[in-house]
């Protein structure tokens, strides 16, 4: 089902920049109706349920919109995957959509390891060497890792940058045992 969501997405991407969207504020709002989807099993009920006649979901939908001051686009998107029975497929057509709107302004996504919680100076120092190693803004998302021992290890897509005193130690024992 991956196709179904990357569809939606692009789809969506494509009338952010078109209408010139706030990004982040179209992905809040899909999250937020996303979170209450989620919360709630009524909803999720009535919005599934092919016996409810469409006005009523549109209606239910637009009651949320604007208690929560959802944008049009969002309301329309999800009126789509409502619509069309699709609805259940949004968190992952959220996750879709983030990948696509930052490859489409140039934003790469690293996944940041360590051993203990970095300063604020060694975050940023981190982010410009990956800056400069990609060629990409970063959004940098941080994790401990004890087991590192110390150092970082940095994941950018598939690529992996291991800076830590622990891939330092196995380099050291696979060059040792060869």
């Amino acid at each position: 089902m991956a196709s179904v969501a990357s569809t939606y997405a692009r789809a969506f991407a494509d009338v952010v920049f078109s209408a010139h969207l706030d990004a982040n504020r179209a992905v809040a709002g899909l999250r937020e109706i996303a979170r209450l989807l989620a919360e709630s099993a009524d909803l999720r009920r009535v919005w599934e349920n092919p016996a409810v006649p469409a006005d009523q979901k549109r209606r239910l939908l637009d009651a949320i919109v604007q208690r929560e001051g959802i944008d049009k686009p969002v309301r329309n998107l999800v009126a789509v995957l409502i619509d069309h029975r699709r609805v259940q497929f949004l968190p992952r057509i959220i996750e879709q959509l983030e990948k696509e709107l930052d490859a489409r302004m140039g934003f790469a996504e690293a996944q940041i390891s360590s051993a203990r919680e970095l300063s604020e100076a060694e975050k940023r120092a981190l982010e410009v060497e990956i800056e400069k190693t990609t060629g990409k803004k970063v959004r940098a998302r941080y994790v401990l890792d004890p087991s590192l021992l110390g150092g970082a290890m940095v994941r950018v897509g598939s690529t992996i940058y291991d800076g830590s005193v622990k891939g330092q130690l196995e380099k050291i024992r696979e060059a040792m045992s060869s």
